[in-house]
């Protein structure tokens, strides 16, 4: 903000400064420091890959973090400043709140009550597009000493984003009411880094169910082992699928 959007830029039509004046050589900075910043974003890939979630390095995430570094380097490089760096500032605010969001996420499953915005933050993300290509493509309908060339890659940016992120919507958040049986809840498939679920922990990774005994009419609770009742497997008040009781042992 304070390198010009917050004091001199005007959101209508602002050129890029080539001089060497304190603001231009302000803002030069603040792009290359943006431009370091895409690769720092990496460090979320490397993290998914060494822990074994492939899933989340879905086709949106692999898109946004190889073509971003790109297209800012050809910003700083020919644009250092000027019109498009609003995408940049816009940017930058969002993945402050993201990376806080993240990290409150990574705390454990006791914070996950205080994450329940996920759904908004997207949907700030899908604004935050909208604000870029409309931005940009101002400047289509006014005179600007601006190259119109990387003003429509910016604006192209800005609307390939917005598919991609309102495809991740509607993937993660949409209630299924269609077919039978449907439990209207949203759906969370991981499309792009998802917080775990700890609504129903698993112990040893089986799943704890019923079984019939042996023709009577009661049924074993049958548990994971490692619970205080691990032992009903074996030992019930009778003969229980195969297995002998305490009790029919001690006759």
């Amino acid at each position: 903000m304070a390198s010009g959007w917050g004091t001199t830029y005007s959101y209508r039509c602002q050129p890029v400064d080539y001089s060497n004046s304190p603001m231009a050589m302000r803002m030069a900075r603040t792009c290359w420091w943006y431009y370091f910043s895409k690769f720092t974003e990496f460090f979320d890939t490397f993290f998914f890959i060494l822990r074994k979630k492939y899933n989340q390095v879905s086709t949106l995430h692999v898109i946004h973090h190889g073509i971003m570094p790109m297209s800012v380097w050809m910003g700083m490089k020919f644009a250092p400043g000027g019109h498009s760096t609003f995408f940049a500032l816009l940017n930058t605010f969002v993945h402050i709140i993201m990376y806080f969001y993240y990290m409150v996420a990574a705390m454990g499953p006791q914070y996950q009550k205080y994450i329940w915005w996920k759904k908004y933050l997207t949907t700030f993300q899908m604004v935050q597009f909208v604000a870029i290509f409309i931005h940009q493509f101002q400047l289509l309908f006014v005179e600007c000493n601006y190259p119109k060339s990387f003003m429509v890659w910016i604006a192209l940016h800005g609307i390939l984003f917005l598919f991609l992120f309102s495809k991740f919507y509607k993937q993660s958040y949409k209630v299924d009411q269609s077919g039978p049986g449907a439990s209207g809840k949203p759906h969370q498939n991981g499309v792009s880094r998802p917080v775990e679920s700890t609504d129903a922990p698993v112990s040893n990774g089986v799943t704890k169910r019923k079984v019939e005994n042996n023709g009577t009419n009661g049924t074993a609770d049958y548990s994971n082992k490692g619970v205080t009742d691990s032992y009903n497997s074996v030992y019930y008040s009778s003969t229980s699928n195969g297995f002998i009781s305490e009790s029919t042992k001690s006759k």
